[in-house]
């Protein structure tokens, strides 16, 4: 008896090192799924660490890097470009945006909720090359303006644009996990914010993750693009030069938000989407409201 009961637990104790030897890779998918969807819940408070917030109207420049007209064949993508226009010159003093206004500096003046589209430029020099670092992302901006195409304004935001062939690695566009980048540098003088903008159409399952074949706009890469300035932009009021307000893990309020919508709706051609501006559909993560323990929203 005593045998037969060894003998099983033999069999037991095998069983349970194949379970245990397999389920590494289970558990590495899960973590990188969750990586994947980035998906943030600390149930903490976001803590301001007395540096700056972007106060006053901000003007939003474009910067579309690499190809996107007609001449450019399959890397054509002007409808993207529209999108991100209008979402731009319609989002600004909504109660989406008014969440940014409940962070304030020192001096108790309100990250501002009022954003501006001051226009577009296309660079197609690829004078940067195909793997931007964010000193080449400067760089382009720095060019913009000395070249005379931007101005350089104190007020302004400025976003490059990646068209589908060009890669940031050191962004951490297309890596799984990575948050939309902003940052801010010093161009010409000037210290200046900015937003990097990968191509989703580059990284479909990392970029667009949230959005299925049907997006409210028939736009993958606009409405995708869409998604991530808006979270960037939400860090960048907040916290533009990395001494504003971020919580205990480093996360900046967009970021607590990540894959995170409310209540959706789905809109004429079948997509999901949770705010509508102007005559268009988008789907946005919420924000963080930074109210007693805190939570994500689409309005304060």
């Amino acid at each position: 008896m005593k045998k037969k009961i060894n003998l099983l637990t033999k069999i037991a104790l095998i069983a349970l090192s194949l379970a245990v030897t397999s389920a590494p890779s289970s558990a590495q998918n899960l973590l990188e799924s969750q990586s994947a969807s980035g998906v943030q819940k600390t149930n903490s408070r976001i803590l301001y660490h007395d540096g700056p917030v972007r106060t006053g109207v901000q003007n939003v420049y474009f910067i579309y890097y690499g190809c996107w007209t007609s001449e450019c064949g399959s890397l054509n993508d002007t409808a993207a470009m529209q999108i991100l226009s209008e979402f731009t010159a319609t989002v600004g003093n909504t109660p989406y945006m008014t969440i940014n206004s409940t962070y304030s500096d020192f001096t108790g003046h309100a990250a501002s909720p009022s954003l501006v589209y001051a226009g577009l430029v296309v660079d197609r020099s690829y004078a940067h090359g195909n793997d931007l670092t964010t000193a080449d992302v400067v760089a382009i901006i720095s060019d913009a303006i000395l070249g005379f195409a931007l101005p350089q304004d104190p007020q302004g935001i400025y976003v490059v644009v990646a068209s589908a062939d060009i890669a940031s690695n050191e962004t951490g566009f297309c890596i799984p996990g990575a948050k939309p980048f902003h940052s801010s540098a010093t161009v010409n003088g000037g210290i200046l914010p900015y937003v990097f903008l990968g191509n989703p159409d580059r990284c479909r399952t990392v970029a667009g993750s949230n959005f299925g074949l049907v997006t409210p706009n028939g736009s993958f890469s606009g409405d995708a693009m869409v998604g991530n300035f808006a979270h960037a932009i939400n860090g960048l009021l907040t916290n533009p030069n990395g001494t504003g307000w971020y919580d205990r893990y480093g996360l900046e309020d967009a970021d607590k938000c990540t894959s995170t919508f409310g209540e959706t709706y789905t809109t004429v051609n079948g997509a999901r989407a949770n705010i509508r501006l102007g005559q268009r559909d988008f789907l946005l993560e919420q924000n963080w409201v930074n109210a007693r323990k805190g939570y994500c929203a689409m309005f304060p």
